[in-house]
Parts: structure tokens; sequence; C-alpha cells
């Protein structure tokens, strides 16, 4: 049950107001919280939208009930930072994020309904950034809506990466991408798609590889995939995006750095995990094949 201090700035003004200018509370959730019993109180007595607002005053918000309807499944998690709002969660290659077609049982979301429900907890998984089947990483999710609405906006990522060839130096890749044409998932960089900015930084070259650093400007579906493919440096182990399998099963990337803004406390919070050491598994292969 998050609750709020109403600063001088804000004395005065109604509810409603307070609500969205400075808890960014949505008109969708405003609009439930007037229908749940006791959904705001100041002070401990309910309040409506109207009303007006004293400095120093405490408002407390319940949200409704949610319905989950994702199966819970006990599996093993890596669990970086969780309160009452928020989980963040360090996501293994190979498992999705959430049930889709094939997979109904094996996402970090049934994970996450079984931790959960084991704990007494009643939510719903509200993912507040997804990535790709088999991107590793760090994902967050929220434990309730108002969380999830505030997170949207408040969550920068870093991104490790292996890309083929070689890298120098920083550079910015700004070019739209869309949907490629006669695929329901691959996209591709063109005219006519929607803007999306890319921002890397090389690490280091070894082995024909080389070891990036990447920060986005946008979320696109696949940005950052398409994006160094692009370029002509598609992500290792990435064959829908024109890289090899050679050497990874799976494309070479993850999502190692968090920093979000705490939707209550406004705490600005940075989570990190490593990547797997990419560069280190190829010098074993060419040791291996005596280069």
């Amino acid at each position: 049950m998050p609750s709020f201090v109403v600063g001088e700035e804000f004395d005065g003004i109604t509810v409603k107001a307070f609500l969205r200018r400075y808890c960014n509370v949505s008109a969708r959730l405003l609009t439930k919280l007037k229908r749940t019993e006791n959904g705001m109180t100041v002070n401990g007595k309910t309040v409506r939208s109207i009303d007006i607002l004293r400095a120093g005053e405490t408002i407390e918000l319940v949200f409704p009930s949610d319905e989950c309807f994702i199966e819970p499944v006990e599996m093993p998690l890596d669990i970086v930072f969780e309160d009452n709002d928020i989980i963040v969660l360090n996501k293994p290659p190979f498992m999705p994020v959430h049930p889709v077609h094939e997979h109904q049982l094996d996402t970090l979301a049934n994970g996450v309904m079984f931790y959960s429900r084991s704990r007494g907890e009643n939510y719903t998984f509200r993912p507040v950034n997804r990535l790709d089947r088999d991107t590793s990483g760090l994902v967050t999710a929220a434990k309730n809506s108002y969380a999830h609405s505030f997170l949207s906006s408040n969550v920068r990522k870093k991104y490790t990466a292996l890309c083929e060839g070689r890298l120098d130096g920083s550079g910015t890749i700004d070019m739209p991408i869309r949907l490629k044409e006669g695929h329901t998932i691959q996209r591709e960089a063109g005219d006519g798609g929607v803007r999306a900015v890319t921002h890397y930084s090389a690490v280091k070259y070894a082995f024909g590889h080389t070891l990036l650093s990447l920060t986005l400007e946008t979320g696109r579906t696949h940005q950052i995939r398409t994006h160094l493919s692009y370029i002509g440096h598609p992500l290792a182990g990435d064959e829908m995006y024109g890289g090899s399998r050679r050497y990874f099963s799976r494309q070479c990337l993850h999502c190692g750095e968090l920093e979000l803004i705490h939707p209550i406390s406004r705490e600005v919070i940075v989570l990190k995990r490593e990547a797997e050491d990419w560069l280190g598994e190829l010098e074993n292969i060419f040791n291996a094949q005596g280069y």
C-alpha cells in the first residue's frame, strides 16, 4: 500500500491533481482507485478526487485486486532486487519472459507467479522491460499497476553484446526500423519505419569479434539486433539477422545494467549483472583448435 507525503508546493491542490502531477497516476488507474473501497485515504480517512490536500498530509492508495491467468511453476530464480512494489530478476538465455504459443509453462512469468504465491503475495506479472527468449539479463516487473505505469518511463538499460567483425571507438545508429516484408517477427532498418536510435561503444576486439556496450534512446523490437546487422556487424549467434552460430548457439546479447527511479521513494537504484565471458569462450575454442 504506497503512501505519499504532500509537500509544501502541493498545498491546496486536489487529490486528483496531486496523484496525476506528482505521483504520475494514470487516468485509468485513478478511475479504478475511485471504485475501490478505501482506494484513496488521507491520514486514514477516505477522500474523493476533488478533495483538497494540505502540506504534510499523507495520502495512501489501495489498488484493486489483480486477476492472473498465468500458471505458477516452481523454478530457480535469480532475484537481483525486490521490495513491496517491484522485483528485478536476471533472466537466463533460452527462457521467454511471458507465456507465448508453445511456451506456456517454462517462462519467467510462471516462475515469478510460483514465487509470489509461495510468499502469500497476490500480484500478476507486469514486466516493465522485455527481453527476447535468447537474450539474457535484467528484467524489471512491477507488483502493481501504479508502479508499472511509473516505471514505463523511468528505467534506463545498458546492454553488453558481442558482434562479428571489428568496431572501434563509439558511434550512434539513427535509422528507422520496420517490419520486414513477408515476416511477422523479423525487422529491418529502412525508410518508412519508426525512428530508432542506438549508441554503442567498443570495449575490446579479439578473435574476429568486438565486445560492445550499448544504450538505447528508443525501445523498438529487435532494435540492437536490427541495427548491428544494418551496419554489417550482426550479433554473434544471431542467425535471424545474419550472424553465425559457428561458436555460439544464441545471440550474444545481455541486459547487464538497469538504472531506475523507484515509484514510491523516488530513489535512483542502479542494478548490475555481468554477461557471460564470450571472449573467454572464444579464446578457449581457438586455443583448442591450435590458433
